[in-house]
Parts: C-alpha cells; sequence; structure tokens
C-alpha cells in the first residue's frame, strides 16, 4: 500500500461502506472487514480482512495497521444459526471489542454513523436507543469518536429509501398511519460522503456528535409521494389515524419484502422528529427531489469482490445482560456463575470446578466443558474457551465471555 492514511472500514459491504469506498478509492487506502473470506479482484487500495468482531483477538488483527476507522455496524439481522438475545445487547458486544481494539492499535479517530436523537423525548425507540448506546460505548477509550448522526440516507442500495420504493412499486392506494406525518430532512448519500470525508482527521471534530441532514424538511408522507411522482407512477396516498404501530410493522414487511425482525425497530423510530437539532450540525446541498430521482436511475457501486461463503456449521450465539448493581468485577461475575446456574435449573444441570476448568453437567454427562484463559482476562473481562463437552461441536472456536 502507498502513504496515503489507511482507514479500516467495519461494515465495508454495506450502503455507506461501499459507497464511501468506491468515492475515496483514490485518496485512502482500505482495510475492508468482511465475515466472510473474500478475493480481491478490484483496486489495489482495498485489502480484504476476513473477521469476526464477536471476538476481541479477531477484531485486534483486524484493525491492525490503520490510521482511521469507519464504523457502520448495525446487527438488526441475526448472523447465526440460533441467536439468543437482542440486536441492542448485539450492538454493544460488537462497540466495545471495536472500541477496545481501536486503543490497542494505535487508532487516532473513529468515524460512526448513527441516528438522530429526538431533543423532546424522554424515552425513544430501541433502535435509536441501541444507536446512541453505541455511540457511547465507542467514546468509552482513549479514542476520539466522531459521530454523524442522520435519519434517512437516500442512495441506490439504501436499505430505508429502498422501503420506500418497494411500497410505492407494490400499492396503487396507500392508507398510512399518524408516524407517516413525523418530519425528517433526508440527506443524499453524495452528501453523507461529503460530510464523513470532512471530519476524517479533523480534530476539531474529535469527541463531538453531529446532526446531519439535507436542505428539505418533509414528513415521510411527502416521501412517498415525492417517490410515487419520480417513479411515474399514479398513487392515492393518505394519512388515517386509527393504524396501530404491530399492523404498520406487518403491513410494511409485507409489502416491502423486508422482514419483520428488520422492519419493526426502523418503523418504531420514524415516530419522532429527525430533523437535525443538536449543538453540531451538517447540511447537505442536494434537494429531497433530485436525492430520490438519483436512487431510483443510478445503481450502487461494485466492491469488485468474490465472496467465499462458508458452509453453516453448529452457530449459536447467546448474549445476556446483567445488572451490576454493586460494581463488581468480570472475575466476581465468573466465579459466581457456575454456582448461581444449578440453582436457576433447579440443580437439573451440575459444575464441578477443576483446576482452571469448568464442567457442566446433566446426569453426570458433561454438556460443556470451559477452560479459563488467565492470561486474556482482567478486572473487566473473563474469558474462558469452550475445550469439551458433548454439545461441543466445534471445539476450535466457542468461548464464554
Amino acid at each position: 500500500m502507498s502513504n496515503k492514511p489507511t482507514i479500516v472500514v467495519a461494515g465495508a459491504s454495506g450502503f455507506i461502506g461501499r459507497w464511501f469506498i468506491h468515492q475515496f478509492k483514490d485518496r485512502y487506502n482500505f482495510i475492508a472487514l468482511s465475515r466472510s473470506e473474500v478475493t480481491q479482484t478490484g483496486s489495489e487500495h482495498i485489502e480484504w480482512r476476513k473477521t469476526d468482531l464477536y471476538s476481541l483477538s479477531s477484531t485486534l488483527e483486524a484493525v491492525r495497521g490503520a490510521d482511521f476507522a469507519l464504523y457502520l455496524v448495525h446487527s438488526m439481522q441475526p448472523s447465526t444459526r440460533l441467536n439468543q438475545g437482542s440486536f441492542e445487547d448485539t450492538d454493544l458486544i460488537l462497540a466495545d471489542n471495536f472500541a477496545r481494539a481501536a486503543e490497542q492499535c494505535g487508532i487516532k479517530q473513529i468515524v460512526f454513523v448513527g441516528g438522530i436523537i429526538p431533543q423532546r423525548e424522554v424515552e425513544f425507540s430501541r433502535h435509536l436507543q441501541s444507536r446512541y448506546e453505541t455511540e457511547l460505548q465507542l467514546a468509552s477509550g482513549q479514542v476520539p469518536v466522531t459521530t454523524l448522526r442522520a435519519g434517512i440516507i437516500i442512495g441506490p442500495g439504501g436499505s430505508s429509501f429502498n422501503i420506500v420504493k418497494s411500497l410505492v412499486n407494490s400499492l396503487p392506494i396507500m392508507a398510512c398511519p399518524k408516524w407517516c406525518q413525523s418530519l425528517s430532512q433526508p440527506v443524499d448519500i453524495s452528501d453523507m460522503m461529503v460530510c464523513m470525508d470532512q471530519v476524517l482527521g479533523n480534530e476539531k471534530c474529535y469527541h463531538k456528535s453531529i446532526d446531519v441532514g439535507g436542505p428539505d424538511q418533509i414528513t415521510y408522507l411527502d416521501l412517498l409521494k415525492i417517490t410515487s411522482r419520480s417513479s411515474g407512477k399514479r398513487r392515492i396516498i393518505f394519512p388515517i389515524p386509527f393504524f396501530s404501530l404491530g399492523l404498520s410493522k406487518a403491513w410494511v414487511a409485507l409489502f416491502s419484502n423486508s422482514s419483520t425482525v428488520f422492519v419493526s425497530p426502523l418503523i418504531e423510530s420514524l415516530k419522532y422528529d429527525m430533523r437535525p437539532q443538536a449543538e453540531h450540525t451538517w447540511i447537505g446541498e442536494i434537494a429531497v427531489t433530485e436525492s430520490i430521482t438519483k436512487a431510483l436511475t443510478d445503481k450502487p457501486p461494485s466492491l469488485n469482490r468474490k465472496v467465499h461463503k462458508e458452509e453453516e456449521k453448529n452457530t449459536v450465539r447467546s448474549f445476556q445482560r446483567l445488572v451490576n448493581p454493586n460494581d463488581q468485577s468480570a472475575k466476581w461475575f465468573a466465579d459466581i456463575y457456575p454456582i448461581w446456574l444449578p440453582r436457576f435449573f433447579r440443580f437439573l444441570v451440575r459444575t464441578k470446578r477443576l483446576d482452571g476448568y469448568v464442567n457442566f453437567m446433566v446426569f453426570g454427562i458433561v454438556l460443556l466443558q470451559l477452560t479459563y484463559q488467565p492470561h486474556r482476562s482482567d478486572d473487566k473481562r473473563s474469558l474462558f474457551f469452550i475445550t469439551d463437552g458433548v454439545l461441543a461441536k466445534r471445539k476450535d472456536l466457542g468461548w464464554l465471555e
């Protein structure tokens, strides 16, 4: 790679990541992170690295050698065969690993793209709450973080606008719920790229959150109508007061060909005023009508990569968030867990502690054997590898943290 700044991009294959790499491939060197093995067939300035962001050690290797980082990860869809836990907890774990890795590897700045936080709401949606919590977690270490908070970002390949486009294409008549009359300030993907480029490496933007929007303030009902006109489709679109939130989720998921899991948190966020309102704001130049026209006619950029997807094996993930009122250490929780678990299962599950590892058993059969990793544990993190047991189909990968 050349002497240009190197940016590691978590979420490189997503909407924003693809556009940023495409837009600035001649200005920066990129380390693009992927869950799968990738054969690079494009620019010599892009290095693909297979990474498991759930693993701190894998994340450390992923960010090594980079100057700056773009964090564009969102866990709206489960990535395993069996997933126990909410997307909020998943986002928190991934952000914590990335913040730790960035600090240890000397990253100069993390740029995170999150959601606009309502200014006058005591409580806001799970989706926006998770975005805000991710922002705080990334900033919990020593690496300066710049958060760009945006509502809808319009551009070819964008998941939010794809939902709008699918609804317009599928429904000649749309009776819309009340939340469609909330105000937003959509920003064009090209403007978003300019903003991201301006804050990267800009020390004046370190440790700041910036609300980003376009020049036009419109309702979501307006967004549907403008998309209808720009598509050349005659649609009857009007609001009604008695659409429940649950019915809205099911309706949008059905007619946009999206899963309810993905749509639900987004729909919950649309009832808020999503205009830039923070102390620091950045407003783009591209009008929403022009932005929609481009999104309907242009194609998203290709990253020229060949993905080698591995056969899905015994992939299971489970997250539980616990209250820690007495500020106990991670080691305290690790010591108490084998005592608590048999009591929780009414002694159906039994534990046996031996030197350096713990066996979890049912009727004398070892289900899982956990081996403590002292050299990779501290007061804030206790790590056990799953090294044996009848449930351990992959003894080279599983762990309890």
